[in-house]
């Protein structure tokens, strides 16, 4: 068993980056929110404890208070921001309000030998509107900055530390060191989370949960499923069957693609389903998108049911679920019940359904799944391949969907995605390999508006296309892609001379958060 950091989650727009960072360390780590139950927190038998930022004042009566189980566990803690207001509320110290917030880059300045901060001074990144103005009692000052007289705290004795700044952004200079120290000195966690552990527990796990029966995998053919397939595969062989479901919410080419590339893996071991009319008549008149997406995952279930029969009704289906789709189905840590999306694999999913479900990436965020595909040996073209959301087009064609946005989508999305390929930005380099190059994810969006245009000095009153593209390594932050004008100049021009129905084009420059990479 892997050695675990548990990030409790205040809410904070970095939490996720401060599991990626731990990850990052070869150390797993798992977020979960400040109201997860104690039994459910502590059977994870974590080594420390690490205390995000959060949106709220610790004074406030609707703030979420720290878990009392934190600090009687005896284990390493460390606060951020917000977590640290939480220890320093929790053991009698002082937090008010500051008069001068600091957001951004901040100098503090080392008052104390100490185990977690090496360098004498730093540059860390800031953001508060409140302070420590008094520490909890046997608690030592550690750091300070111009505006806070507790830039950071700790009782050496007890393992117990609280930072003001953020050492999960890049913003913070040698953050990640501050975290190591934390993580592998003072937790003392063995750095085993690697693409060959992870492989090695989940073929174990797979094996002792399925035993010898007979086993579906869902494909869609994007990066996940197709992971979560060859892992499978590798953890029992012929006992797996495939199911890829056309679902009439595929790009162009796609079903096509996805045939060609799992048919000489699984052979006839491979089905192909036909589903496209049952999943439009379903969707018929449909624009919510959260009853989409439900409706989208409750259909997915009936048809892998009906495919099951001609394979002997296995009793298990793998999915390709990974970590960021349970955290935003979830919700966030400082408001309970705010979901950001329900994904259709994790909340659109029939309470009824015939399955019990194997999901062997469920702990892993996007970057790491496509390390294990690399260690599995797949190729470059598959674990590299751009992700799709389970609920395809039907998430990208905003409002109603209808055959006729369907085929706008297709003819844009493909003009898009062609023209990027062309120019070298439809690649993405894996994180050992450098930094990332081109676009982790690109594709367009039919809005459900129609714009005033002139075309052939006619009025004309037609679709509007989004184009959204995006650079990431994780998929829980994205920022848009610098697409150079000249290029976005030419795929606009195509798309409303080529694309039927269309008359304007724009591009999507907002980063994740505050926005969602698809827009439903």
């Amino acid at each position: 068993m892997n050695d675990t950091i548990i990030v409790i989650d205040f809410g904070s727009q970095y939490a996720h980056l401060i599991a990626r960072r731990i990850r990052e360390l070869h150390v797993f780590c798992e977020l979960l929110p400040w109201y997860t139950p104690e039994k459910d927190v502590m059977k994870c038998q974590p080594k420390g404890f690490v205390l995000s930022g959060g949106p709220l004042s610790i004074y406030e009566n609707d703030a979420p208070m720290l878990p009392e189980y934190v600090l009687n566990s005896g284990l390493p803690v460390l606060g951020i921001c917000y977590g640290m207001q939480a220890l320093t509320y929790s053991l009698g110290g002082k937090v008010q309000p500051s008069q001068t917030r600091e957001y951004g880059l901040a100098k503090i300045k080392v008052n104390l030998e100490n185990p977690l901060i090496e360098d004498s001074s730093l540059n860390v990144w800031m953001s508060h509107g409140d302070r420590i103005e008094k520490q909890p009692p046997d608690w030592q000052i550690l750091a300070t900055s111009d505006n806070s007289p507790v830039a950071a705290m700790g009782n050496l004795d007890k393992h117990l530390f609280g930072l003001q700044f953020h050492p999960e952004v890049s913003h913070t200079n040698n953050g990640k060191e501050i975290l190591r120290r934390f993580v592998i000195d003072i937790c003392s966690c063995n750095p085993s989370w690697t693409p060959s552990s992870i492989i090695d527990t989940a073929i174990a796990s797979i094996k002792h949960q399925v035993g010898s029966q007979k086993v579906l995998v869902g494909l869609s053919g994007g990066v996940d499923s197709n992971v979560a397939a060859a892992l499978t595969d590798r953890a029992i062989g012929e006992q797996l069957h495939a199911v890829f479901v056309d679902n009439g919410l595929l790009r162009q080419g796609e079903c096509e693609e996805v045939e060609e590339t799992f048919r000489p893996l699984f052979a006839d071991r491979l089905h192909v389903v036909d589903a496209s009319k049952i999943f439009l008549d379903n969707l018929k008149g449909i624009s919510e998108p959260e009853q989409k997406r439900h409706i989208i995952g409750e259909t997915f279930i009936r048809v892998f049911e009906s495919a099951a029969k001609a394979c002997d009704n296995p009793r298990f289906l793998v999915q390709g679920t990974i970590y960021p789709d349970v955290v935003e189905s979830r919700g966030k840590g400082a408001e309970r019940g705010q979901v950001i999306k329900t994904h259709h694999n994790v909340g659109g999913l029939p309470s009824d359904m015939q399955f019990d479900l194997v999901e062997p990436l469920r702990y892993l965020y996007k970057d790491e799944v496509r390390a294990v595909g690399k260690t599995l040996g797949l190729p470059q073209k598959m674990i590299n391949r751009q992700p799709f959301p389970g609920p395809g087009l039907a998430v990208r064609c905003l409002g109603k969907v209808t055959e006729n946005m369907l085929q706008m989508f297709r003819q844009a999305d493909s003009i898009f995605t062609q023209e990027l390929s062309q120019a070298g930005l439809l690649t993405l380099s894996l994180p050992d390999e450098g930094y990332l190059t081109g676009t982790s994810q690109a594709f367009a969006v039919i809005l459900p508006i129609q714009s005033v245009g002139v075309m052939g000095d006619q009025r004309s009153y037609q679709q509007v296309v989004a184009l959204r593209a995006v650079t990431t390594d994780d998929f829980m932050t994205a920022d848009w892609a610098r697409i150079p004008q000249s290029l976005l100049a030419k795929i606009s021009n195509r798309i409303v001379n080529e694309v039927n129905g269309v008359n304007r084009v724009v591009y999507d420059i907002t980063t994740k958060p505050p926005s969602t990479i698809e827009w439903e």
